[in-house]
């Protein structure tokens, strides 16, 4: 099953890559619009924005299936490799090759993933979570997003980007770990998933993340927010996985080498962050 979950995270991932280089292209024209009126108002009205948000509605059904096949501290993290994916569809989409610099990045951030899980060894766990271990990790989750988004219009461009990165990121794992939390009740019928509050929870937390994405991207740079939105999905997605779900990860002798680890993978992140074919070679600190 843990394999299963891996095939269908990446599918997810790739999907958010396509997603996210539409969506893009899609607030680059918005930009250089003159819709009148607001700037969302202005983004439902690109049809490459729309392309964009249907195809991130697929890719949220695989992680969905993910979610519920496989531990959430294995899904989020596989799930970070939105970014190489997007360097591979900018590619295509942009017609152009990486240079050496990029694939060196490329080949940090996988293999620190990839040493990263096969250290923290993530498993085990329960399907679903009490209530009242819930509103605890609601509250916790809640008051850091909003602190961080009033801190982050206190600040320029590029710390204000990364801070709402970081605030966009814990609304995603949330909302990973409710459909988690609703999809483990699939063994009691359809029905049960659907009769408690999760869902509806996941949803309402997906599209306020969503539009917070809108506003991160618009923000700063991407090489500001882009690292906070891939590792801290993933790195809270761990968390949450101990904390709520009970998930086992290795520490003890390893942390040492998982850190270095998640050094690499950052290290990775920030550099594929700056490459042309992630941002389609829009001016980065327009956004």
């Amino acid at each position: 099953m843990t394999a299963l979950s891996i095939c269908l995270a990446l599918l997810a991932a790739l999907g958010n890559a396509g997603a996210s280089v539409l969506q893009r292209r899609g607030a680059a024209t918005e930009r250089e619009g003159r819709h009148r009126g607001s700037w969302l108002a202005g983004l439902v009205h690109r049809s490459v924005w729309l392309w964009g948000a249907a195809l991130l509605a697929v890719s949220g059904v695989l992680q969905a299936l993910a979610l519920a096949t496989g531990p959430l501290a294995i899904v989020q993290p596989v799930m970070s490799t939105e970014l190489m994916f997007t360097l591979m569809v900018g590619g295509l989409v942009f017609r152009r090759r990486p240079d050496a610099r990029t694939k060196w990045a490329f080949a940090a951030m996988a293999v620190g993933l990839a040493v990263f899980l096969a250290l923290a060894d993530p498993g085990g766990g329960r399907a679903t979570v009490p209530d009242d271990d819930w509103w605890w990790a609601g509250v916790a989750a809640g008051a850091f997003m909003a602190v961080a988004v009033v801190v982050a219009f206190q600040l320029p461009s590029a710390p204000r980007a990364a801070v709402l990165g970081t605030a966009t990121a814990t609304g995603f794992a949330v909302t990973a770990a409710l459909l988690k939390d609703a999809l483990g009740r699939l063994p009691d019928g359809i029905v049960a998933v659907f009769q408690g509050w999760q869902p509806y929870a996941a949803v309402a937390v997906g599209l306020g993340s969503f539009l917070l994405l809108q506003v991160t991207l618009r923000a700063g740079s991407l090489v500001a927010s882009q690292p906070a939105l891939t590792l801290g999905d993933a790195l809270l997605s761990v968390v949450l996985g101990v904390a709520l779900f009970e998930e086992r990860v290795q520490l003890g002798w390893r942390i040492g080498f998982e850190a270095l680890a998640l050094a690499v993978l950052l290290a990775g992140c920030v550099q594929l962050a700056r490459s042309p074919l992630v941002t389609g070679g829009e001016d980065q600190e327009t956004w």
